[in-house]
Parts: C-alpha cells; sequence; structure tokens
C-alpha cells in the first residue's frame, strides 16, 4: 500500500537501564522545582520512609556538588553524591548520583517538571550504566519503592508549603 505510513513506537536504547517513576504533586510548579534547588527544603524530605539525611556540602548551580548522608531507619549511613549537570528552571534538572565524586556505577537521572493543572506533574527518569546495575538497584536496594517514597515525601512537603503560604 503507497503512502500508507505505519506508527511504530520503538523501545528507547536505554530501556532495559532505566527506571521511570512519577507523580502528580498539588502544588505549583515553581514550589516543586524550589523543594530541589535549597538545602533547607531538601533535608527536610529527601530520602525513602524513615530516612534522614545530613548535607555535608551543597551547591545548586551546573557543575556544582550535593554530598550528604542517608541515614537509615537501621542506623546504616550511606554515603551519596550528586553532581548537578544541567539546570533549566522550573522545568527540569539533570544528575548525576552516586556514593562518592569517583563512583564508577554513578548513575544519570532527570528530573522533568510539568504544569498539571494547579499541580505538577514530576517524573524522574534514571538510566545505569548497565542493565545489571539497574537490575541490583531494584532487587537489593529496592530502587522503584524508594523513589516512590521519596516522591511521596517530597508531595506531602510542598503540599504542606503550598497550604501554610496560603494561609499566610
Amino acid at each position: 500500500m503507497t503512502g500508507a505510513r505505519r506508527e511504530t513506537r520503538a523501545e528507547p536504547a536505554t530501556a532495559d537501564r532505566e527506571i521511570v517513576i512519577s507523580r502528580v504533586i498539588d502544588a505549583p510548579r515553581e514550589l516543586v522545582f524550589e523543594a530541589f534547588t535549597e538545602v533547607r527544603h531538601l533535608s527536610r524530605w529527601w530520602g525513602p520512609e524513615g530516612f534522614t539525611t545530613t548535607t555535608r556540602s551543597f551547591e545548586f548551580r551546573e557543575g556544582g556538588e550535593w554530598d550528604f548522608v542517608l541515614h537509615g531507619p537501621d542506623g546504616t549511613d550511606y554515603s551519596e553524591w550528586i553532581r548537578w549537570l544541567r539546570i533549566a528552571p522550573p522545568e527540569r534538572i539533570a544528575l548525576l548520583h552516586g556514593e562518592s565524586r569517583d563512583d564508577p556505577n554513578a548513575f544519570e537521572s532527570v528530573l522533568t517538571f510539568a504544569p498539571d493543572g494547579a499541580a505538577t506533574r514530576i517524573v524522574m527518569r534514571t538510566v545505569f550504566p548497565t542493565k545489571e546495575l539497574r537490575d541490583e538497584a531494584v532487587e537489593k536496594y529496592h530502587a522503584i519503592e524508594g523513589g516512590q517514597q521519596t516522591l511521596s515525601s517530597l508531595a506531602a512537603y510542598v503540599t504542606d508549603l503550598a497550604r501554610k503560604g496560603a494561609e499566610g
């Protein structure tokens, strides 16, 4: 059949190395984005349920770094490090995340912040260096549940901020 076009949707080349998590948050996009840009916000919500965060150093700019420790509910400390790769306020943040600056297993995440009516849809797309590292993150470190819990903590935090702002 000449002239007919078949629509095909190919899987991205990174599909077997990706984790994609999204959530709609009942707060304006600028506020949700700001919660990622200031350490006073991040330390209040970052991490899965039961975890707390201690920041060693923080510089939110392209090429800047966030060096921090996640404290697990069982008392285990996890050294973490993020380099901010690209920042396009209030739409997008790309970052490299590992245990330390020289971590060969560091992974890249891109966060997008899109208006969804009066709310914000945040999508966190993480690409690991290999399928094996992705599978390990999912199975051993419960990365999908942890990511969902982290976005849930973010949602609760910024929804509360938005409510307080509306009252104040």
